[in-house]
């Protein structure tokens, strides 16, 4: 199973920045078993929705042919607590990206309040790392479902438009022609 925490995206530019919103429920299980009583979103979940945030942004500049992970938080400052009804807002933006890896700043908001300020770097691993890897057509599901399509645009502003591999994948899974 894999757990999302971004809700969508609300912006995406290519090779430079991506925004999205994480709404805090009570109904999810990590807020009402975290701190009882005190229904706050774990830190640890917040980075995470970070580095999805900022993660989807450096696999999209790659073409998603790298497999991107976290590989490190050179820093997280919190500036409070993220609890129910809050609806984060979350920013990261490439500041290097190449071969060995990317570095990308990051934030997040309650509101117009920084809530928080990040930077987080990113490697790439190669077939001989272990894991699961995305089937391409869940992958672009997952990509349609966070909007990244929606509001993704190129760096001449231009709709972004999901790998060719991606829409055969997709066209397969359902039993349909590529487009």
């Amino acid at each position: 199973m894999r757990w999302f925490w971004i809700d969508r995206f609300t912006e995406f530019v290519r090779s430079d920045r991506s925004a999205g919103i994480k709404n805090i429920c009570l109904t999810e299980p990590q807020i009402l078993d975290y701190q009882p009583g005190f229904p706050v979103m774990p830190r640890s979940l917040i980075v995470e929705g970070l580095a999805q945030t900022g993660g989807l942004l450096v696999a999209e500049h790659f073409h998603y042919d790298k497999r991107v992970v976290l590989a490190k938080v050179g820093r997280a400052r919190f500036h409070g607590h993220a609890l129910v009804g809050d609806t984060l807002r979350y920013q990261a933006k490439i500041e290097r990206a190449d071969d060995a890896g990317a570095f990308v700043t990051a934030q997040s908001h309650i509101g117009e309040r920084l809530h928080g300020e990040f930077e987080l770097f990113f490697a790439f691993l190669d077939d001989s790392f272990p894991g699961d890897n995305w089937d391409p057509a869940d992958f672009i599901s997952m990509l349609r479902l966070l909007g990244i399509y929606d509001v993704g645009v190129d760096e001449n502003g231009k709709r972004l438009v999901p790998p060719r591999r991606f829409l055969q994948a997709e066209a397969e899974a359902i039993g349909a022609p590529a487009s």
